[in-house]
């Protein structure tokens, strides 16, 4: 499965919508590098609670990280119809384990709605807006605050 990015006209942005449970999210397609499925990772000692482990992608060790359990929801079950969003999170690669791919979405600004304020810290930090599109309520995630280049940065 593979998307291509299309021309996007200014101020437009194309974001990659995903299933994590009931819950939809989205990532900004410019980080996303593939779409592949599961693959069992091999397990790193010490590694934080939501890193699974990592795999070899193409002759690179690759994390994979639950994507669930690091937003603070419950573990996945990995199953063969997961997927692992292969995305460009700063200066490092990382494999994020999600149910689905549900959509590409080509968004304005205007398209984003600000946060509520009963949202919990957490979520604050990761969470950019949310696209009310279609009946549907869509999580905008900034991968960068998930996933901080300094560990002592993590939530």
């Amino acid at each position: 499965m593979s998307y291509a990015v299309k021309n996007v006209s200014q101020g437009n942005r194309e974001l990659i919508a995903f299933r994590i449970g009931d819950q939809e999210f989205c990532v900004n397609i410019m980080s996303v590098r593939e779409i592949r499925g599961w693959t069992q990772a091999t397990p790193l000692p010490h590694a934080p609670p939501y890193v699974l482990g990592v795999i070899n992608l193409r002759g690179a060790v690759l994390p994979i990280v639950d994507l669930s359990a690091r937003l603070g929801m419950k573990d996945s079950e990995p199953t063969a119809r997961h997927v692992i969003i292969v995305a460009q999170v700063n200066t490092r690669v990382v494999g994020l384990l999600v149910e689905a791919v549900s959509d590409i979405l080509t968004i304005t600004d205007d398209n984003i709605q600000p946060v509520p304020e009963v949202s919990s810290e957490l979520e604050k930090q990761y969470a950019r807006g949310i696209l009310a599109i279609d009946k549907r309520m869509i999580c905008m995630i900034e991968l960068g605050a998930l996933f901080p280049e300094k560990e002592s940065e993590a939530a």
